[in-house]
């Protein structure tokens, strides 16, 4: 399973790190083990489908325990059963240098 992150929390951060709380949200990612790839507007992660969605749900509640009011995750998910279904690399090889 492939998924993709967005989380706003609200606020973001703190004044002296106005990221702090989407930062928590990619630490979380980072703590799953699965593949990961941050970009300029979320986070692509993939893996078996009962830890992507664990790693999810860690990674909102992660903005929550650090300090956010609220928060709203935007998620894409992407799975197949033929060939193993999609992957980063199989959806993004021919696009990379």
């Amino acid at each position: 399973m492939i998924a993709e992150l967005q989380v706003l929390p609200r606020p973001s951060g703190t004044d002296d790190d106005p990221h702090a709380f989407v930062e928590a949200a990619i630490a979380a990612l980072g703590a799953s083990g699965l593949h990961h790839e941050v970009s300029a507007l979320g986070t692509t992660l993939e893996g078996a489908p009962d830890d992507v969605w664990a790693a999810l749900r860690a990674a909102h509640e992660a903005t929550l325990a650090v300090g956010a009011t609220f928060t709203i995750s935007f998620i894409k998910l992407a799975e197949g059963v033929d060939d193993g279904g999609p992957t980063m690399d199989r959806l993004t090889r021919k696009f990379r240098s």
